[in-house]
């Protein structure tokens, strides 16, 4: 057995192409640490609706250049046997670390497969890409990222040519073409043959985003903003000058690209931590509200001013951030259809029935909500937006962002806030409050024992509230595909249980609707359903064993 792993990171070692991964696994096989070599070599990193997403290393375990050499062969190869021979594959990168080798890798691979290939001018959001793949014609676009993944992270994220992420078959279908792939040296890398794109793209791209607001519509909310390490500060300063917005403040520690990510532990704006520099900022700037991109700005979170909130300042929960722009596109007369992940708050489901619009739920990431029919707005509660469906079919935290400054500015011209328009919004529907219990594990079996206890013993009340039916997800729903999930809906209130897709974590979501009548009301309402979401917190994790 130890013979055999040796034997098989030797054969591994010889073909890498990169000489930092070929130094390490290098080390590791001298060593004789068969524990690590077990590990690395244990099997494939998987290709699914996410793409590849992983640590960097050496091995198939890990993300490093001979496994996206790899997952690039086999989308050409996919591409072609969907006909696409001599299509154009669009590749975007954020500046994590081996990002732009990836994508050049990618350039590489479909050059000599006998596509086309254009890489853009340099690391930008993932909604830019996403924008350029429709933009173009391509018939497939790759964006290189682990979005708001540790710093050792990277991730490989595939859309095909209507500019969405793939899903279903297409994935597997992937997948099978990249497990076909021979040896490494039968894959052509020429030198050069793809085009380098230049700010033409991104410059299209800022011109779109002029499409979100309204004209004529206020823009004098003044904003402190973070880009997290990430590629966002350059974009979104410039849309928001193009806007003509007052130029935000930045978070100066956080402004420029740094794959280390070293003032936060996680770069994501949910984590604990991980606004404390944007809160300080604002504490001294004392702007309207803070806005926060994750590293590749698909992403966007928003702070508010809150004497009520432990340093004047509130996080606004993704689900508040969703509702609050739904209001504000009902109020300025859109139509069409508005759409959400099963894990988001029902509130937007009422907003659009009171306005007379289309509604749909689906599961979970854009990948989903991207594809239905005539929509006009989705989001998901993990701070993604959907804002301009004909321009980027995905989440974008650029054009999000145009557009809580614009409903912020609004307000702010009547002498309101968000706050305020989220009272309005608990008056007239209901107090929507929801939390999540997110379990981040080393080791994947806590997950599956969790799932597996919760499908032979559920719940039959949480927090005091009986669980009026239980669903299965993996089954599929007459309006659903399968997915690994639970769904308890309970009296007042509604509890979904999945294991995440691009992360080692358990998640539980978690909403609790209280009726309330008036503004009085409001406080008591809210400490209801804090009391609420602590207490189904509380009883579901000791359902899961977590």
């Amino acid at each position: 057995m130890q013979h055999d792993l040796i034997a098989q990171a030797r054969t591994w070692l010889a073909e890498d192409p990169d000489p930092e991964t070929r130094d390490e696994l290098g080390a590791i096989i001298e060593a004789g640490d068969t524990a690590e070599l077990a590990a690395r070599f244990a099997g494939t990193l998987q290709f699914g609706t996410a793409g590849l997403r992983g640590e960097l290393g050496a091995g198939p375990m890990r993300m490093n250049r001979s496994v996206v050499i790899r997952a690039a062969a086999g989308l050409a190869a996919y591409l072609k046997a969907q006909g696409q021979e001599g299509g154009l594959v669009v590749i975007g990168y954020d500046a994590r670390y081996k990002s732009e080798d990836f994508a050049r890798d990618t350039a590489a691979v479909m050059t000599g497969a006998g596509l086309r290939a254009a890489v853009l001018p340099r690391p930008l959001p993932t909604p830019v890409l996403a924008y350029a793949i429709r933009h173009l014609g391509a018939v497939a676009g790759v964006e290189v990222t682990a979005s708001h993944n540790p710093p050792r992270d990277n991730g490989y994220k595939v859309y095909l040519g209507d500019g969405s992420q793939i899903v279903p078959p297409a994935d597997g279908e992937i997948a099978a073409a990249i497990a076909a792939v021979g040896p490494l040296d039968g894959v052509a890398r020429p030198e050069d043959g793809w085009q380098t794109l230049g700010e033409e793209v991104l410059a299209a791209y800022l011109a779109r985003t002029d499409a979100v607001l309204a004209a004529g519509s206020p823009r004098t909310a003044r904003t402190v903003y973070t880009a997290m390490h990430g590629v966002g500060t350059s974009v979104l300063t410039a849309a928001f000058a193009r806007a003509g917005f007052p130029e935000p403040v930045l978070v100066t520690e956080q402004a420029e690209p740094d794959p280390a990510f070293p003032t936060v532990a996680f770069p994501n704006p949910e984590e604990p931590g991980a606004m404390d520099l944007a809160f300080a900022t604002a504490r001294r700037a004392a702007p309207d509200l803070i806005i926060a991109n994750d590293p590749d700005a698909d992403r966007c979170a928003v702070a508010v001013p809150d004497t009520a909130a432990e340093g004047g300042w509130r996080m606004l929960r993704g689900d508040e951030v969703g509702a609050l722009l739904a209001a504000h596109l009902v109020e300025r007369g859109v139509s069409g259809v508005f759409a959400e992940s099963i894990v988001s708050s029902s509130l937007l489901g009422r907003i659009a029935e009171k306005a007379g619009l289309g509604y749909e739920e689906t599961l979970t990431g854009f990948k989903w909500i991207a594809r239905v029919d005539g929509l006009r707005y989705g989001y998901e509660e993990a701070l993604g937006y959907c804002v301009d469906p004909e321009g980027v079919r995905d989440k974008d935290g650029i054009t999000a962002a145009l557009l809580v400054a614009e409903l912020a500015s609004v307000l702010k011209e009547q002498g309101r806030t968000l706050l305020d328009l989220l009272d309005d919004l608990a008056l007239a529907h209901g107090l929507h409050a929801t939390d999540q219990l997110s379990v981040r594990v080393e080791d994947l079996t806590v997950i599956a024992d969790a799932m597996a206890r919760l499908r032979e013993q559920p719940p039959t009340a949480l927090a005091g509230l009986a669980v009026t039916s239980a669903e299965d997800l993996s089954q599929g729903t007459a309006a659903l595909p399968p997915t690994d999930g639970l769904r308890y809906h309970l009296e007042g209130a509604r509890v979904i249980v999945r294991p995440s897709g691009t992360e080692p974590k358990l998640k539980c979501y978690l909403e609790v609707v209280v009726p309330v009548t008036d503004a009085a009301g409001l406080p008591t309402a809210r400490a209801r359903g804090a009391e609420l979401l602590a207490g189904i917190k509380r009883d579901l994790a000791t359902a899961a064993g977590i």
